[in-house]
């Protein structure tokens, strides 16, 4: 064998349903495939029948014809169809008589090409500008032959919609334009048990033309014959009663590939505004294969969910390059696509087990480069929502794996601007943590510190009401740990001019839990609160703040009078020596301008005195 051409990507034991092959017969071969017209022949053209025997398929009905003509060097092309293991045999053997020269595998050619209703095949002949049809018991025309275009291939990329893709129904040889038929295949319902598995391949094959959505007027009856081909297999595949075996799972991820994996276009949601809160009230942008697609999702699931399934054939094809590229489509502007990919994510992690730190890890990855390299992502909050019913079913004690990736990927989340777009999933997945692992506490109350947010309001807001959420599962100790940082900040947040942020500070007091987490803690808590709680009864221009604070304060009065007294002497103290300070510092600049005043004429510099220092100077 001189040499492999590859096309359209992937390698023979990877794809191979189809095979094109160049046959150079340099010695006579004789072969127990043919039948005997065409055997007569092939002795005839040969001269000798001594040669090894060309193997002899058992070819099942839906795979039907193997075109094989009596050829002589260079004569002929001819499309034969086989499965997998056909096409082993047919290499061992080449590599045997060394009369196969090139040979071309793709997987995205659709069973009409090989045969159609009445049962012919296409060979690619000699010197013909179109195709040629020859019926497998009269032989064909022959002559030289060319490579073919192969329909709807593009070498140089995977399937993708709209963009430079080939024309599905037509195919090229030697400049001329044959169109190849697509049409429907017979119900499953008028074949008989025997024929169904074969049948279903079949559709399978039919199902992976991918059609150009771009141009609604373009192929509207093919497109529709493969959409309720589409519903037929994801019927069958529902109804299934025997296990699938693993040509039908190679069959099927294979369909399944050529119809998702493809590039996505379109810019990501969070970038489009500023702080992206005004996303939701744009349209999202929908994919307009999704009639096609939402069937091949929906097909995904039930072979996934299916009990049929074994899990330990399919991780063969369902492996880490199909989830790789599952995660990738996350990125899609659809909603509808993402809500399937969610799902079907799921699944995948909940049936093969040993992928699962795989998925972990890959959907860190995604993370690591949304918050640190781009924050440009459509997908973050379908994947914290898979991560939250993941994380709700770790065994504790939690492993430090897991502990990692709360405090190296959920808590840097915080960071996106952006983040309005899946806070409500982030702050159920931190929850979790937390609830399983109450020690866990003071580490996310910390990193919340760490990001907290100083001139956005909004996401100060949201900050607070998750801060909420994790102290209602925080315990005394943990609580202890971290309420001196903490209480500063919302110390912070009671004096906040934005009203909804010192509002929502102050409800942290009708939580029963909290307020007796605070009460237990109130000599610590209340000298650090205390000055915000008074300039807002006192000076904050919103009536239901001031109205709120005069409630926290009488909470704490009522608690501990004592403790309250001297906070408040304290603080009238501190005013004090503020008031005092204050008015040195503006004595001091209206001396300065009489002294500028006065010399100002003669245009002769102010001096001030340095103040000398009781401190000696270090170093």
């Amino acid at each position: 064998m001189d040499g492999f051409l590859g096309l359209g990507g992937g390698t023979m034991k990877e794809s191979a349903y189809f095979l094109i092959a160049f046959l150079n017969f340099e010695n006579p071969v004789r072969s127990s495939g043919l039948n005997g017209h065409d055997q007569a022949c092939f002795d005839r053209e040969t001269g000798n029948s001594s040669s090894p025997s060309f193997p002899s398929f058992s070819l099942p009905p839906a795979a039907l014809i193997v075109i094989v003509k009596t050829v002589r060097r260079g004569e002929e092309c001819s499309l034969v169809f086989l499965d997998r293991a056909q096409i082993l045999t047919l290499l061992d053997f080449a590599e045997k008589v060394g009369n196969l020269y090139e040979i071309g595998t793709k997987g995205n050619l659709e069973g009409k090409l090989a045969e159609n209703r009445d049962g012919e095949s296409y060979a690619f002949s000699s010197n013909a500008s179109t195709t040629s049809r020859s019926h497998p018991a009269t032989g064909s025309r022959s002559g030289n032959s060319n490579a073919a275009v192969i329909p709807g291939l593009n070498p140089n990329s995977g399937p993708h919609y709209g963009n430079n893709l080939h024309d599905p129904l037509k195919t090229k040889v030697n400049g001329g334009v044959g169109t190849v038929p697509y049409e429907a295949l017979p119900s499953f319902r008028d074949v008989p048990n025997s024929e169904k598995q074969n049948l279903f391949i079949r559709k399978l094959s039919l199902c992976c033309v991918v059609f150009d959505f771009t141009d609604p007027t373009k192929h509207l009856k093919e497109k529709d014959i493969k959409r309720q081909t589409l519903v037929e297999v994801v019927d069958y595949v529902t109804s299934a009663t025997g296990k699938f075996n693993e040509a039908i799972m190679q069959e099927m991820v294979k369909m399944v590939s050529i119809n998702l994996f493809r590039s996505l276009c379109g810019q990501s949601r969070e970038n489009k505004v500023v702080e992206g809160f005004d996303l939701e009230e744009e349209e999202p942008l929908m994919d307009p294969a999704w009639t096609h697609l939402q069937i091949v999702y929906e097909f995904l699931l039930r072979f996934v969910a299916s009990p049929e399934t074994d899990a330990k054939l399919a991780k063969r094809y369902i492996d880490h390059s199909f989830v790789l590229k599952l995660l990738d489509l996350f990125d899609s502007e659809d909603p509808r696509e993402r809500d399937y990919l969610k799902t079907v994510l799921h699944r995948i992690y909940g049936k093969f087990m040993v992928h699962r730190p795989f998925i972990r890890k890959s959907i860190n990855n995604i993370f690591y480069r949304f918050i640190f390299e781009t924050e440009k992502h459509n997908g973050i909050a379908e994947l914290l929502e898979i991560l939250g019913s993941i994380i709700n079913g770790f065994a504790l004690p939690l492993k430090e794996e897991h502990k990692l990736f709360l405090v190296r990927a959920l808590i840097p989340l915080h960071k996106p601007k952006c983040i309005p777009m899946y806070h409500q999933q982030l702050s159920y997945c931190i929850t979790q943590f937390v609830e399983k692992d109450c020690k866990l506490a003071d580490t996310v109350i910390r990193g919340l510190l760490k990001y907290w947010p100083i001139t956005n309001s909004s996401k100060e807001g949201m900050f607070l009401g998750e801060l909420e959420e994790v102290l209602e599962a925080t315990q005394a100790p943990e609580f202890q740990r971290c309420m001196v940082p903490l209480f500063h900040q919302i110390g912070r947040c009671l004096s906040s001019s934005h009203f909804q942020v010192a509002e929502r500070a102050l409800f942290l007091w009708n939580n029963d839990h909290i307020e007796n987490l605070i009460k237990q803690n109130r000599k610590v808590i209340l000298p650090i609160v205390f000055p915000a709680l008074e300039k807002n009864a006192r000076n904050h221009w919103n009536q239901a703040v001031r109205s709120l604070t005069l409630n926290v304060r009488k909470i704490f009065s009522d608690v501990h009078p004592e403790l309250f007294e001297e906070c408040l002497l304290k603080f009238q103290e501190d005013e004090a020596r503020e008031e005092e300070t204050k008015m040195k510092r503006e004595a001091a600049w209206k001396h300065l301008e009489q002294i500028a005043t006065m010399k100002a004429a003669s245009n002769e510099a102010v001096l001030v005195p340095h103040r000398t220092s009781t401190n000696k100077p270090s170093g």
